[in-house]
């Protein structure tokens, strides 16, 4: 089964609005990096979503950072997938590790996220992956299954395929280091295993899996060079017009070949 590759840039905290519609208008002089065959999105923090939606190039879809799985209530400071899908946002990010460890935010949470976001019509971008003191104990694979698990748990075997797997090692956000792209594969490959063993061979053939950590304009390629890698999600490379365009680039490519 053919899976388009998916480039989405995770902006975390930065950028303010005026620096979010400069970064658009700067890639939209090379709107032409984002006409092969493959899907793109930036998500930018909440305060950027409104002028993104009308700077962005067509091609590169709106996404976002966060959801609280409650339609709506006392929850201060949250936002939800029926707020988030009227501001034109198609990708939310679940689960990354910076919410997992930094706001202890449990695997439980991150699978009423994902229901949420697919309640809302839109596609999760569901994070996995394992930190360094787990990868060093040989934990790795027990560490996505788990996790992947838990997010699917409560998704209808129909409706798994539409979810969006990144696995981003904890290890290698942010450090500058990065698995070999056969090790990624590896951990990959598991990852679309337990899809199928949970959700069926059809889903697991349908779910688009990224890598993400640490990935830039000149290692992408090796990563969506493998076969169960069907992109990124990319951190600080994601944040400089031209960065995310040689990415872009590079995703077209490939997806060409």
């Amino acid at each position: 089964m053919t899976r388009r590759q998916l480039l989405a840039g995770n902006w975390k905290m930065n950028k303010t609005v005026a620096e979010a519609r400069a970064f658009a208008e700067a890639i939209g002089r090379q709107a032409d990096a984002f006409a092969g065959e493959a899907d793109f999105a930036v998500c930018p923090p909440f305060t950027a979503l409104h002028v993104l939606r009308v700077t962005l190039p067509a091609r590169v879809a709106l996404g976002a950072q966060n959801v609280y799985f409650e339609p709506k209530g006392a929850f201060t400071g949250e936002v939800s997938a029926e707020m988030l899908a009227e501001a034109g946002v198609r990708y939310v990010i679940v689960g990354h590790s910076e919410r997992r460890h930094l706001f202890g935010e449990t695997d439980a949470l991150v699978g009423k996220k994902v229901e949420a976001v697919l309640g809302a019509g839109m596609t999760p971008i569901l994070c996995v992956g394992e930190d360094l003191r787990e990868r060093q104990l040989g934990h790795t694979e027990r560490v996505v299954e788990r996790q992947t698990k838990a997010a699917l748990a409560g998704v209808d075997a129909g409706r798994a395929g539409e979810v969006v797997i990144a696995y981003e090692p904890v290890w290698a956000i942010g450090s500058g280091q990065t698995p070999a792209p056969e090790d990624a594969q590896r951990v990959v490959a598991h990852i679309r295993r337990v899809v199928e063993q949970e959700k069926g061979k059809e889903a697991a053939g349908r779910v688009r899996i990224l890598y993400g950590g640490s990935v830039t304009a000149d290692n992408i390629a090796g990563f969506t060079a493998q076969p169960d890698i069907d992109g990124a999600l990319v951190g600080g490379a994601s944040l400089q017009p031209d960065g995310f365009v040689r990415m872009a680039k590079a995703i077209t490519k490939g997806a060409s070949a």
